[in-house]
């Protein structure tokens, strides 16, 4: 048997259903061992269980097991006793004996029993078995934590079998429990070849698209009883007999629920971009509804079926499956544990369809490949795996931000007082700044009160006057200065309020340079003779008011005189200019003159000259063929055919012009 090939064995000659497993094959199944998630070898028996166990029904995994027939073999398998010690095999721990596992029933005071019974299910005893691991803390060595590896999640679990080598058997994990462990997958796969008195019902359900499907089927019916003649007469005798799956409900219908070549369903379309109005999205919706209320009515009336099903296989999409579920009377329940997804794609729900995927679901997957084959396919799924990122370093976290403190209402007000105030002398609205210096001048602190840091309007300038000589506006720096005493001496901060040069250099040259760095006051501020001159007249006026001439930095003072001879030289400068200016205007008059009156007699001459060639010119040269225009005008000159005035008055106009070029030039 060894050098036959696993393809031709006799117990794969024909389809395996996961209902109707060979006995030799159930009996010897096991999870296929991989480096992924690495099985520990078994402790082997002793010689005497080996020869014992060789020449009757015995257990591989229990120490002392031995059977008389295959009932009694079946039986122990689903014991808590060999389930224990399948969960410590995998644990790579040894087994114990049933005395032994008594034992430790008694000491942990568990409810677990020796054998399965009528009474307790297969369940409840799995359940029992897990607890009594996870007292032990057996589930995983902890000296083996390193040896452990990712187990690849795919939609089948692959087991083996010694009966047949090297052939691995695959089956959907969607026909299990989900929250079994790999032995007891194997325990799983022998309780499903027991029928009992019912058979195993499955409901399967899809729909897409405006079309549905459903069927109720037995995918495993009850072991048949059957009677045989001896010959003695009749005699009744149990004889398991396998039978194939029966349909019980089928059904399929459709209605008009998407557009054509659109896609997406009209109740989708509508929350995505509004309830649309046509006539075709009425009968969508109506579709949708109609279809909503046969699936319902349907359950409805295959309930008892559905609620005897083990599974309930829903092909649905997100939107789709609230029909199943959530309305008054439902049948099926959202998040009962028997509902799953088919684990592979599906076409348009047709009966054919879902009978296509009921086989898929049933069919044992066959494969035959040798363990240096599936070494190379775990290796190569090891390598697939992202390797770990390394932790980025974090960051300092940012400093906090400093937190502002909430104002007052005191200080909201006396805030908002400053920021009027300055944009009143910015603007230069003097009427409105006298009215409200008048009300508030004595919760300002005075005119020299320096202006608080936190004002952003002033620009970083300590007083009024220096934000309104910085402004340049004329008319509030004198009432600053003359009628409020404003202090014209207080220094200006450092790098504050320097004007690059675009302040008006044409005053007295006797100002003082103000160098970066040195001090300077609202005078070096002004950008504008005007407000420079304020200062100056007040130098005159009132001199020992302030040290103008000194901490102001006010070059000179400026009297009424001064101003008057100043006024004076410029209107001298003025007077020179505008006769300068009559003086040209004349002499370009002359010289217009002048060149008419040559041009007026260069034009007579020139007329009588030709008066005089015509009279003296032969009649026969006058007479012959001539251009139009006169056949003795220059060529080029632009003058053909004009008469001698014309052409007088154009080139008078020409010496004209000429003239103006030589006097502009």
């Amino acid at each position: 048997m060894a050098d036959l090939d696993p393809a031709r064995h006799p117990l794969l000659q024909k389809p395996l259903q996961i209902f109707n497993l060979p006995a030799e094959i159930v009996d010897t199944l096991s999870i296929r061992t991989s480096t992924l998630a690495p099985a520990r070898e078994p402790t082997p028996p002793p010689a005497e269980e080996q020869r014992e166990s060789s020449t009757s029904f015995a257990c591989n995994v229990c120490q002392g097991a031995a059977f008389e027939d295959v009932q009694g073999q079946r039986e122990h398998f689903k014991s808590d006793w060999h389930r224990y010690n399948v969960k410590l095999k995998m644990s790579g721990k040894s087994a114990v004996s049933e005395e032994e596992f008594n034992s430790i029933v008694d000491e942990l005071n568990d409810s677990l029993s020796g054998s399965a019974s009528e009474d307790e299910s297969d369940a409840s005893s799995s359940a029992s078995i897990s607890q009594l691991m996870k007292k032990q803390s057996l589930s995983r060595p902890a000296s083996d934590t390193d040896d452990y590896r990712p187990v690849a999640k795919t939609p089948l679990i692959w087991f083996q079998s010694s009966a047949v080598p090297i052939t691995q058997f695959g089956i959907y994990t969607a026909v299990f429990q989900p929250s079994l462990t790999p032995p007891e997958y194997v325990e799983a796969v022998k309780e499903m070849q027991d029928a009992g008195e019912e058979g195993r019902l499955w409901t399967l359900f899809a729909t897409a698209g405006g079309h549905f499907a459903g069927m109720v089927v037995r995918v495993k019916r009850p072991q048949a009883v059957e009677e045989e003649d001896t010959g003695k007469g009749k005699k009744k005798k149990q004889k398991p007999k396998q039978e194939e799956m029966e349909v019980i409900y089928h059904k399929t219908f459709h209605r008009y629920t998407t557009r054509r070549k659109q896609g997406g369903s009209q109740s989708l379309n509508d929350e995505a971009k509004g309830k649309a109005k046509s006539a075709g999205a009425q009968l969508r919706r109506y579709g949708e509804q109609a279809l909503r209320d046969d699936i319902r009515a349907l359950m409805a009336e295959w309930a008892e079926e559905i609620d005897a099903s083990e599974r309930i296989f829903i092909r649905a999409s997100t939107s789709n499956k609230r029909i199943f579920w959530g309305y008054d009377g439902n049948v099926i329940e959202k998040g009962d544990p028997r509902i799953r997804t088919f684990p592979f794609p599906t076409r348009r729900p047709t009966l054919s369809e879902l009978q296509r995927c009921l086989q898929e679901l049933t069919r044992v997957k066959i494969s035959h490949l040798t363990d240096e084959a599936l070494k190379a396919m775990d290796d190569a799924y090891l390598a697939s795996l992202p390797k770990p990122k390394v932790a980025p370093v974090q960051a300092p976290p940012p400093p906090p931000k400093p937190v502002v403190p909430k104002l007052t209402k005191e200080e909201e007000a006396e805030r908002d007082r400053w920021r009027r105030l300055i944009d009143m002398v910015r603007k230069g609205r003097l009427e409105p700044l006298k009215a409200f210096w008048e009300r508030e001048a004595s919760t300002m602190g005075g005119v020299d009160a320096p202006i608080p840091e936190w004002a952003e309007d002033s620009r970083g300038l300590k007083t009024l006057l220096q934000v309104s000589c910085a402004a340049g506006q004329e008319e509030v720096t004198l009432w600053l200065l003359e009628d409020q005493h404003a202090d014209p001496t207080v220094p200006v901060p450092t790098g504050v309020g320097e004007t690059n040069g675009k302040e008006d250099e044409s005053d007295d040259e006797s100002r003082p340079t103000a160098l970066a760095g040195n001090r300077r006051t609202a005078y070096d501020l002004a950008p504008s003779r005007g407000v420079r001159n304020i200062f100056r007249r007040l130098a005159y006026s009132q001199p020992d008011a302030w040290d103008w001439l000194g901490a102001a930095r006010v070059p000179s003072a400026l009297s009424p005189e001064m101003e008057a001879a100043k006024e004076g030289k410029k209107a001298v400068r003025r007077k020179a200019l505008k006769d300068r200016l009559q003086a040209r205007d004349k002499e370009r008059e002359e010289v217009r003159k002048r060149q008419e009156e040559e041009d007026r007699v260069r034009l007579a001459r020139e007329n009588e000259e030709e008066a005089r060639r015509r009279a003296t010119e032969p009649a026969l040269a006058r007479t012959g063929p001539q251009k139009l225009g006169g056949g003795n005008v220059p060529k080029g000159d632009g003058l053909a055919g004009l008469t001698p005035e014309m052409r007088a008055r154009i080139e008078r106009e020409r010496r004209a012009r000429a003239a103006e070029a030589r006097l502009r030039g």
